[in-house]
């Protein structure tokens, strides 16, 4: 994620929502996608010389909803 995707987030919280999408590969017969929705991701924002941050997808994962 970026600096200013989780600045973004932080300052509107009610705005933001991160989406997750899991794309089967090809070898896998249904083709159908997964997603979650992950409302206020983030709880601090990044130090000021940080360009980006690495998230752990399985946390932010177990996080989310499906959407309705």
């Amino acid at each position: 994620m970026t600096k200013n995707e989780i600045i973004t987030a932080l300052n509107k919280p009610e705005n933001f929502i991160l989406a997750l999408v899991q794309v089967p590969s090809a070898e896998e017969i249904d083709n159908n996608c997964s997603i979650r929705y992950v409302r206020r991701p983030f709880q601090k924002e990044p130090d000021f010389a940080v360009t980006s941050v690495n998230y752990n997808l399985r946390e932010l994962w177990q996080q989310g909803t499906v959407p309705q």
